[in-house]
């Protein structure tokens, strides 16, 4: 199978090194091509040197594509210097020291990369995971990951409303088992201490008051399929030890029964709590924590990716009438729905679209009189809360790692030209508009950074 990639070198490689690099890849099936000023797909950076001022381009570049990057020196390449290419952005870092090893490493990395960016772009995942942040991009690709090339537990937390349930359901969907059974789904918050373990685990029959037949729990519905624990830490202490018995040993006795029942299931499970605060407090088991934390991932709050509201709005809209996908929103909505607080994050972003559209009339746009009466005091005030705590953190950061002024202007005005074009769709007439300044300003810096490139 053929990839695809772009090629950028890093300050000053060798030629030798360039060619030789370029030529190994190139016999090994890859098609390279030039990088160019806005990146996209799979990318292969390469530099002998990591400095400040290549960590920060290379931020740039992976904003919009996956990027490997390969060292063709260890010379100055600590430990502390290769968490920092990763934390820029890199999806894996190689010392590119052994050349046929090294580029069967970089063949099986693009080849997994481009079989992972197919499901990404499949329609069960764009469908079911609305986003483009970076946050949500980094996720997404996450439990894609794990759903697909794994059969680990995950252990999926957040704040409520941030989507846990969904993305245990498309764990479930991307699962490749043959034959695999269905996804059961148990809220331990509605488990009482007199039934929770007859849903669990089942009962026989008499074994209490009301069991006139036998009947299967949870773990028996999950056999060969995924059993999806929501809200796990809610469930006591007895119940945690008898779960980690059948989540460690594949095995469990229903409620008044003396035979061992075998079940095998991947198990989800998802919690608004702090799990590592629980563990430490003695309220959650920590054996049992290690067996459901296989893999972790962390759902973001909707303030840590308002990027994504307008591409959530559009999804809501689209939910409740196909062509109100497309609708424009008056910019009054539109400041009104990105400054607006979500305590309930994207379910309270949901009831709040679903209010305005309620109220809409005819075929579009979204008009500011469609926003409930009892919403607009919101309206008035939200804007004042820009600069907000993120932006504050942002500079605060970029201060504390000794940042000038002048550099910390640039990034700020070229990462909200590289937002207003990627918003608009590229077109340079409505980013200048959003930005406050004329094509010809907007053309003419973004030509500039180009030719920095």
């Amino acid at each position: 199978m053929t990839i695809s990639a772009w090629l950028y070198f890093f300050g000053e490689v060798p030629s030798h090194t360039r060619a030789s690099l370029t030529t190994a890849l190139e016999q090994a099936n890859l098609t390279l091509h030039p990088f160019t000023s806005q990146p996209h797909s799979f990318g292969v950076v390469v530099f002998d040197r990591m400095d400040d001022a290549n960590l920060r381009e290379l931020r740039v570049m992976t904003r919009s594509a996956t990027v490997l990057a390969i060292s063709t020196s260890l010379a100055g390449l600590d430990s502390a210097k290769m968490w920092a290419v990763l934390e820029a952005g890199a999806a894996d870092l190689l010392l590119w020291s052994k050349l046929h090893t090294a580029t069967d490493q970089v063949v099986s990395r693009l080849q997994r990369w481009d079989a992972l960016q197919n499901l990404i772009e499949s329609t069960p995942v764009k469908g079911t995971l609305i986003g483009k942040s970076p946050l949500w991009r980094n996720l997404v690709r996450s439990v894609v990951e794990v759903a697909a090339f794994t059969q680990a537990s995950v252990l999926v937390t957040g704040e409520t409303g941030t989507g846990k349930e969904l993305i245990a359901h498309l764990i479930h969907d991307l699962d490749r088992r043959t034959n695999k059974g269905d996804l059961i789904v148990v809220d331990c918050t509605t488990l009482s201490p007199e039934l929770s373990g007859s849903e669990l685990f089942g009962h026989e029959r008499g074994a209490f008051t009301g069991a006139v037949t036998a009947r299967d729990g949870a773990f028996s519905l999950a056999d060969g399929g995924t059993l999806f624990l929501d809200e796990v830490g809610e469930l006591s202490l007895p119940l945690q030890a008898q779960l980690l018995r059948a989540v460690q040993e594949h095995k469990y006795k229903r409620v008044g029964g003396n035979t061992w029942q075998h079940t095998e299931f991947r198990l989800i499970c998802a919690t608004n709590r702090n799990m590592e605060a629980d563990v430490a407090n003695g309220s959650f088991r920590a054996d049992l924590y290690y067996r459901i934390a296989g893999c972790r991932c962390r759902t973001p709050s909707l303030r840590e990716r308002r990027d994504d509201i307008l591409l959530l709005v559009s999804h809501f809209l689209g939910q409740m009438d196909p062509q109100a996908a497309t609708f424009d929103l008056d910019p009054a909505v539109r400041e009104y729905l990105l400054t607006r607080d979500y305590p309930g994050n994207i379910r309270d972003l949901c009831q709040t679209v679903k209010r305005i559209w309620h109220r809409h009339i005819g075929p579009g746009p979204i008009t500011i009189g469609d926003v409930p009466m009892e919403e607009r005091q919101c309206g008035i005030s939200c804007r004042s809360s820009w600069p907000d705590q993120g932006f504050e953190g942002a500079i605060r950061h970029a201060v504390d790692l000794g940042i000038g002024l002048k550099e910390i202007s640039q990034n700020a005005a070229d990462l909200a030209m590289q937002v207003a074009l990627e918003q608009e769709g590229d077109n340079l007439q409505r980013a200048a508009h959003r930005l406050g300044v004329t094509d010809r300003a907007l053309q003419m810096r973004r030509a500039s950074r180009r030719a920095i490139h």
